[in-house]
């Protein structure tokens, strides 16, 4: 039974381990609900829920269950200098940085209820984003071999605006995105962003020169999304 209705929540200033229990909470419910209708008459089926969150969270980096801890250039010490946090995850990916300025989404979907195809899954969030960056001329591509949105891909000054990193289970979702509004890169500074030790990593601000506004880009983003995966959106 699919079900296209999705719960938009935006938790605000949220630091990371107290949302990644507040996913793990949702993604397990829904898990839970795909294994009970296992057992169930398809006539008394439940539709499972899916969400879109949005969050912002202070200082932290995150370093995905295939990453390398070597890609943390900074020891505890420095950790508490900078006031930044670091966790080790259950997503894909690298390390990545999270922090203020920063567009963090968490799609908690049943892909079930959508498609079930991992691939297309990772390049429709990318498209969500590109299409975005492109409401302020800012032209955003895919770079072959790797996920995420890149500026100018081709050439040497390649450089990423929004990292992506996802766990999937029985096609239910977790994890998500980071786009890179108005967010302090020096923290990137710190760590080899994703792995990627030859590019740089950007923001809206840097490249258009001026603070960008977030409550703008979130409604831009949550529209795109909505309609890139054909999603009856209620807040």
């Amino acid at each position: 039974m699919k079900n296209k209705k999705v719960i938009f929540q935006d938790w605000g200033k949220v630091n990371y381990e107290e949302a990644w229990d507040r996913q793990e909470n949702l993604f397990k419910g829904i898990i839970a609900e795909k294994i009970e209708n296992r057992t169930r008459q398809e006539e008394h089926q439940h539709p499972t829920d899916n969400y879109l969150i949005f969050v912002e969270h202070p200082h932290v980096y995150t370093l995905g269950k295939s990453g390398d801890l070597n890609h943390l250039l900074l020891d505890n010490a420095g950790l508490e200098q900078r006031n930044v946090t670091f966790y080790k995850t259950d997503r894909g990916g690298d390390i990545t940085y999270h922090g203020p300025g920063q567009l963090v989404g968490y799609p908690i979907l049943d892909l079930d209820n959508f498609f079930t195809d991992i691939h297309r899954y990772l390049r429709t969030l990318e498209e969500a984003i590109i299409c975005t960056l492109a409401d302020y001329h800012i032209e955003a591509v895919r770079y072959p071999g790797y996920t995420g949105v890149w500026l100018e891909a081709d050439k040497k000054n390649a450089r990423k605006i929004c990292a992506i990193g996802v766990r999937c289970s029985r096609w239910v979702t977790m994890h998500g995105f980071a786009f890179n509004i108005n967010a302090d890169l020096d923290y990137f500074n710190y760590i080899v962003p994703c792995g990627i030790d030859d590019k740089a990593v950007t923001s809206m601000e840097r490249e258009l020169g001026r603070k960008v506004p977030v409550e703008e880009v979130k409604l831009k983003v949550k529209r795109y999304l909505a309609s890139l995966f054909e999603m009856d959106l209620h807040t």
